[in-house]
């Protein structure tokens, strides 16, 4: 068996958070006691607001009822669940619904397009609540430092909608890694099936203009981002492929796929960053991609080269993996050590996963992605995919996401947010907004 190495960054961090839990866990303290006769006592149930109801917001707001849902928000009247859940009030605009109901929220999730995550978690943070925001974290590598940075400064409870973080899948990945299992990786390929069969991507912007649906408040949509007129071909569901309002592949499928390895691997920012693809047209993303992320050395690990594949795109079919297999599924992961491979949770070739001990269970469990959160909120230690944890990651991806536009290499300055040899990556870093809103 390879000599055990120390575990993976992510324990000592979380270690070294809840030793300075002064800084990062927020104490809840009962509303009565500041005045709020009528709050239920977070110490209690936490009354949560929802923003954003549709789609993966259903699950916010099934979750949300198992504690106290106050509050359901979404700029698309027909998906509110209003009459399922006759408690809470309704709104449009979450800047609305934190003017009436400020003193009565304590969490808020987000489930909103890309392109709003960022102002409605901000927006919440800046007012003391706990925010949990689906992936990914932000639209851009500016935001998500801006929202790290202030929900550290407000010590409120985070947590990224990246369910596979709080998995056991997730757990055995980095105990496999931290005891050594396959010696020091180099190489990391992961592959996605989005977009294909799931939304546009690599089309031109819709010339016709049809009327806004009645139940629909285009404006509060469009939010921060460059006005469009309403077009079906961006609301409900296709913005993922939209430079204006969503990541394109990468950033629906990497925060889910990244974090685990980074949290094995101790990787924070990638040095540089280079993307080929299919081509785009400034409006909609590509139909494919490959990106090539390096991270540097982090103590005695060495570099590390990370490929990600989407729109289709594999990396090439494992010579370890047994035959009876088949080819490789739509979406995967793949680690390269100096000692044997990872495909997925298994070493390969599978005799060699039959003779592995398992490694002992060093990482802590948790009961679900949504309950990590709630113990945070309550007090607790801080939530496995918090915005500390997640901040560096997401800013990676969407500076990945900066390369893909350019289509060149970036030398990649993570902690100035800076392409050392790109000046023009400047203004993707951040965008300008749409007037009347600011970050």
């Amino acid at each position: 068996m390879p000599r055990k190495r120390p575990p993976p960054l992510a324990l000592t961090r979380r270690q070294a958070l809840a030793s300075a839990s002064a800084a990062f866990a927020f104490t809840v303290v009962p509303r009565h006691v500041l005045g709020d006769k009528e709050a239920t006592a977070p110490s209690n149930k936490l009354n949560i607001a929802c923003i954003g109801t549709g789609g993966m917001g259903g699950t916010h707001v099934r979750e949300a009822a198992t504690q106290n849902l106050v509050a359901l928000c979404d700029v698309d009247e027909t998906r509110i669940p209003g009459k399922k859940h006759p408690q809470a009030r309704t709104f449009q605009d979450y800047r609305k619904m934190f003017d009436a109901m400020a003193k009565s929220i304590d969490a808020v999730y987000v489930a909103t397009p890309d392109h709003h995550h960022a102002f409605a978690t901000m927006a919440a943070i800046q007012l003391g609540k706990h925010v949990y925001c689906q992936k990914p974290m932000t639209h851009s590598v500016y935001e998500a430092r801006r929202v790290a940075e202030a929900a550290r400064a407000a010590k409120v409870a985070t947590q990224m909608g990246n369910q596979g973080m709080s998995g056991e899948d997730t757990r055995v990945l980095c105990e496999l890694i931290g005891a050594g299992a396959i010696g020091h990786v180099r190489e990391v390929h992961i592959w996605t099936d989005r977009p294909v069969k799931w939304w546009p991507q690599g089309v031109p912007r819709p010339a016709d203009t049809p009327p806004v649906p009645a139940n629909l408040d285009w404006d509060t949509w469009i939010g921060p981002a460059p006005m469009r007129p309403y077009n079906p071909a961006y609301h409900p569901f296709k913005w993922r492929g939209w430079w204006d309002f969503g990541t394109g592949a990468l950033g629906d499928i990497a925060l889910h796929a990244i974090p685990p390895v980074a949290w094995a691997l101790k990787l924070g920012r990638p040095v540089a960053i280079e993307a080929e693809h299919s081509g785009h047209n400034g409006d909609s993303f590509p139909a494919w991609s490959i990106i090539r992320f390096e991270y540097p050395q982090r103590g005695d690990l060495p570099p590390v080269k990370l490929v990600w594949y989407d729109g289709g795109k594999k990396p090439p079919r494992p010579e370890e993996l047994d035959p009876s297999r088949g080819e490789l599924p739509g979406n995967g992961r793949i680690l390269v050590g100096d000692k044997g491979k990872i495909y997925g949770t298994r070493l390969i070739p599978e005799a060699k996963m039959k003779e592995l001990k398992p490694p002992p269970k060093t990482l802590p469990r948790v009961p679900s992605h949504y309950e990590d959160w709630f113990i945070a909120c309550k007090g607790g230690r801080p939530a496995c995919s918090n915005f500390d944890f997640i901040g560096p990651i997401a800013e990676g991806v969407m500076a990945g996401n900066i390369a893909l536009k350019l289509g060149k290499r970036i030398e990649w300055d993570g902690e100035a947010m800076k392409a050392r040899n790109c000046p023009e990556a400047d203004a993707l870093v951040k965008r300008e907004y749409r007037k009347g809103w600011t970050l």
